[in-house]
């Protein structure tokens, strides 16, 4: 098995590209399957994600060139290639394989789709994802750990969401997309990833106004065309990195950063006496030597992003200061705790509450990952360790972060993967 070492005490310094955003190219690849004939998205990032998207599309029956490279072709599938099932060896390895519930019920009048049921950092029902598509007049039944979707035309609906649900919202929105009339979705998710979808729905034809506001309107049309579309930058992976090049005392330049994605963690970031300036190419990152202990509280977009916890909780490892973090979305998201205090982070945590106490001189060790940004976080950890980290189970980091040792080694880190 694959694990990354990293050898600590290195400044970055230089550029770092970001790649397409994982969770805007998810439901992209979803979004294909509305239109007839094909759909072309660049600046995709070679994600395990991403691929086994790719290959839940192939089994559909569309064709899909160019898995594993900057740029998909997704083109329709013959009639008698055509299937309407997602089996439980693909959805049980990746959840959003559940968006392609909505526009398969839109565009083909039923679905059948394996329950994802829970996963490492907590329970993710898709409870809104069925109340919506049942508001619409789909019929639904649970079947020996399946959820079979029937309607043969959805119809619009006020659906008002019990949480602003991300891959609820974007589901219900490429099913309303095709529905009869007018659907508002009301708490809506507003997400940077959501507005993504819905500009690109609308560049198929679609008709969507709010995205990016708790209330989303749909007046839906009877068919959508193809579409060429660039993924926008990862916020996520570009925020990992401007902890790295803070914690590091480093200058690094993310390339094609958006700084209007991350206002929430630069916000942080300067409260915690980094130097966070928009440039041209994207946002320059420079650590200061006394970085100060900060807060976070994660809430859902605009606030504190939960995928930024993880790398601001090792940082606070290393500031100036105690910190108070409160993990306010999942219930389960800090197992990189107890790795964090192999390496001699002084944390204790009280139900959604760690209380972090800077100043620790970390040490390298062996860790293992748990989740997708628990690794991150433990590889940051490794970059201001004392001595050899050894990071395990890195296939979560391959769900999430392209290349991220060349990425790094490239601005100065001592960071490999050997393979197992």
């Amino acid at each position: 098995m694959d694990k990354i070492v990293v050898e600590g005490g290195v400044r970055l310094s230089g550029k770092i590209p970001i790649s397409g955003a994982k969770n805007a190219a998810l439901p992209l690849l979803a979004a294909a399957l509305l239109p007839s004939g094909r759909s072309i998205y660049k600046n995709v990032p070679g994600l395990a994600d991403v691929r086994t998207m790719a290959k839940l599309l192939t089994m559909l029956g569309w064709e899909v060139e160019g898995s594993g490279t900057d740029t998909l072709s997704i083109g329709s599938p013959a009639p008698d290639k055509l299937k309407l099932e997602a089996p439980y060896d693909l959805v049980k390895t990746m959840r959003a394989s559940v968006l392609v519930l909505g526009p398969l019920v839109a565009r083909y009048g039923r679905a059948r789709v394996s329950l994802p049921g829970g996963c490492a950092i907590g329970a993710r029902p898709i409870d809104q994802h069925l109340k919506g598509l049942q508001a619409m007049g789909a019929e639904v039944k649970l079947d020996h750990g399946y959820v079979d979707v029937t309607c043969k035309r959805l119809r619009g609906a006020t659906i008002v969401l019990d949480v602003p649900t991300v891959t609820g919202c974007e589901n219900l929105i490429m099913a309303a997309a095709l529905a009869q009339g007018r659907t508002v979705l009301e708490n809506a998710a507003r997400e940077p990833e959501v507005e993504e979808l819905a500009l690109v729905l609308n560049k198929m034809g679609a008709k969507i106004q709010g995205a990016g506001t708790p209330i989303i309107t749909i007046e839906g049309v009877d068919e959508l065309k193809p579409i060429e579309h660039a993924i926008i930058p990862d916020r996520i992976e570009a925020g990992t990195y401007a902890v790295a090049a803070a914690m590091t005392h480093g200058d690094v330049l993310l390339e094609g950063a958006r700084p209007e994605h991350l206002e929430a963690v630069i916000a942080k970031l300067r409260a915690s006496g980094v130097t966070v300036a928009a440039e041209a190419g994207g946002l320059r990152v420079k650590g200061d030597a006394d970085i100060r202990a900060v807060d976070i509280v994660t809430q859902p977009h605009p606030g504190f992003p939960t995928d930024m916890q993880a790398q601001f909780m090792v940082m606070a490892c290393v500031a100036r200061g105690q910190s108070i973090i409160k993990e306010m979305i999942f219930e389960n998201r800090y197992m990189h705790v107890p790795e964090l205090g192999r390496m001699g982070a002084d944390i204790t945590v009280d139900g959604r509450t760690a209380v972090v106490r800077g100043g620790a001189q970390l040490t390298g060790a062996a860790v293992m990952a748990t989740d997708l940004r628990a690794s991150a976080s433990l590889v940051l950890a490794g970059l201001v360790a004392s001595g050899t980290t050894e990071v395990l189970r890195v296939y979560h980091l391959d769900r999430g972060y392209e290349q991220i040792e060349q990425k790094l080694a490239g601005v100065g880190a001592k960071i490999r993967r050997v393979v197992g």
